[in-house]
């Protein structure tokens, strides 16, 4: 019977996981085992920071076009109620854009909002 030798499929397998693991500290980047628990540890961690960084950016955008709105006299919920009965689709990106750095184009926005009619049955 011919001798298998399969070294070399072993080593490419632990290659992988090393080369990903460059970088990392003491023994999670020298032994393999520890090299790749830690390496599937941190994709695991890469997936959750994408989707919390999508959360923070939201919350941090709702906090700039709160904080504009109620400089002039307003509340964010029902500024974006009347921007949407006026049909104004303004997404919460380019709102708080437009409150960080526009803030003429902002004020403009949101008095085209005050005219809705939601501020009529006040």
């Amino acid at each position: 019977m011919v001798r298998v030798k399969r070294g070399n499929v072993a080593s490419k397998r632990r290659k992988k996981y090393f080369k990903v693991a460059k970088g990392f500290v003491g023994a999670n980047a020298n032994v393999s085992t520890m090299a790749k628990e830690q390496v599937l540890q941190s994709f695991y961690s890469a997936y959750i920071g994408r989707k919390l960084k999508k959360r923070t950016f939201r919350r941090l955008w709702i906090y700039r076009i709160n904080a504009a709105s109620r400089s002039r006299l307003n509340i964010y919920s029902i500024l974006l109620g009347c921007l949407r009965q006026l049909n104004v689709f303004l997404d919460r990106k380019i709102l708080a854009l437009l409150a960080f750095t526009d803030i003429s184009s902002f004020n403009l926005i949101e008095r085209q909002s005050r005219q809705s009619s939601i501020y009529s049955r006040k």
